[in-house]
C-alpha cells in the first residue's frame, strides 16, 4: 500500500486505499444462477477488468 501512497493524474483522478487485513474464506463457490443475478456493467474498453456493480433494484 505504500507503494502507491497517493497518486493522481493530469486529470485530477484521486486514488483512495487502505489496508484490509480482514481474513477471508476462499474456495466459496457462486452458482451460475446467483451471478446471473448480478447488475454487472461491462466497461468498453477491457470490460473483463474493468466494470461496475450496481445495486439490485427494490422490489
Amino acid at each position: 500500500v505504500s507503494l502507491i501512497a497517493n497518486p493522481t493524474t493530469a486529470a485530477g483522478l484521486e486514488v483512495r486505499r487502505q489496508l484490509d487485513n480482514n481474513e477471508y474464506p476462499t474456495g466459496v463457490r457462486v452458482s451460475d444462477a446467483e451471478l446471473n443475478t448480478v447488475r454487472l456493467e461491462r466497461s468498453e474498453f477491457h470490460g473483463d477488468w474493468n466494470y461496475a456493480i450496481h445495486p439490485q433494484e427494490q422490489l
